[in-house]
């Protein structure tokens, strides 16, 4: 069997961020977004037994009775996420490296008005997109443009905990979901007696977690989270219609009053290799507030587009600049793009 050590180190040098290993091919990586062929030999069912019971150890029962399991492990000196699971009654293994250094907001091509974000003292503040849109780094670097801003507590709840920060003006509590708490409700209910000023919520994606987090916010703390959505229309929808209709009406009346900034992700292949982050932030002013109050939530997309003057912009806006910019091509800016129309007539 290949070392699973050599072929983590292998991908981090080529920059991966997932490595993929199935029975009958040899590994995968996935590389600026897509997946590619490792020059590596094929694993056989047997390599891949092998390989399971070894990421597994004591917890391959587990996996022999449901099927799959999530680990994590240190190898090649690489942080890992790992899930196991069986395809055609053979394991197959997806392994996630996970950063260990904390990039700078300066270096993400984030717009310049997120960095004000970081002095808010309560609120909600949302990063959403797809998986592997870089919300996670995003939350990262804000939260340590914090730690070393601000004499603070911050408390943290992820799954996994991806980032590890190093105290600096701020206190700071990593706790991870399945480990440290049995949930992301359960941890966020216990926040709020951890004396905290910010929290940061890996995941919003139940009503109980929404609830606790339009709370924290209404009681004076700044909470981060993410969402898998496309645009800050989406996740406003989305934050409300978790809830019970009769429920909804208040809901929106608790978020037009909390509810600070959104900003959406996209990487977008660059011209000549990597990506280049893409963004659509909303930053609430009174008649956002109103639009989320009463429900309008279709007119949010306008009143972004015509936020320029205070550093907000949609997805469009944004793709058409790094498209004027040389950064990336036409095409994909028109791929990426919310209202294609738009887009094609503006590069």
């Amino acid at each position: 069997m290949i070392d699973v050590n050599e072929i983590v180190r292998m991908a981090r040098a080529d920059g991966a961020s997932d490595i993929h290993i199935i029975c009958g091919f040899p590994p995968k990586y996935r590389l600026d977004g897509e997946l590619r062929d490792m020059s590596l030999p094929p694993f056989s069912g047997d390599d891949c037994f092998a390989l399971a019971k070894q990421l597994s150890g004591k917890d391959y029962p587990v996996l022999e009775s449901t099927g799959e399991l999530d680990a994590a492990a240190s190898l090649a000196g690489t942080r890992c996420r790992i899930h196991i699971f069986k395809a055609q009654d053979v394991p197959s293994v997806a392994l996630r490296l996970l950063r260990e250094d904390i990039p700078d907001m300066n270096t993400l091509g984030l717009p310049p008005v997120v960095k004000e974000l970081t002095t808010l003292h309560k609120g909600i503040v949302l990063v959403t997109g797809e998986t592997g849109s870089g919300k996670s780094t995003t939350l990262a670097a804000m939260l340590d443009k914090i730690n070393h801003t601000y004499r603070k507590h911050i408390v943290t709840l992820e799954d996994p905990v991806e980032y590890i920060y190093k105290p600096d003006k701020c206190a700071i509590n990593q706790r991870e979901v399945g480990k440290d708490t049995t949930s992301f409700a359960m941890g966020l209910r216990a926040s709020l007696r951890e004396d905290p000023d910010v929290i940061l919520i890996g995941e919003m994606r139940d009503h109980d977690t929404i609830e606790t987090a339009i709370t924290a916010a209404e009681t004076g703390h700044l909470v981060f989270g993410t969402l898998h959505t496309g645009s800050a229309a989406d996740s406003v929808d989305r934050m409300v219609q978790v809830f019970q209709e009769g429920m909804q009406p208040q809901i929106r009346l608790q978020l037009s009053m909390c509810l600070s900034a959104v900003l959406t992700q996209q990487l977008v292949p660059k011209r000549g290799g990597g990506r280049a982050l893409a963004c659509e932030l909303m930053i609430v002013t009174d008649a956002i507030r109103n639009l989320i109050r009463t429900g309008n939530t279709p007119q949010i997309a306008n009143a972004v587009a015509t936020s320029q003057a205070i550093g907000g912009q949609t997805m469009d806006q944004a793709l058409v600049q790094l498209c004027k910019g040389g950064q990336i091509s036409k095409n994909n800016a028109l791929y990426y793009a919310t209202n294609k129309d738009y887009v094609r007539q503006n590069t």
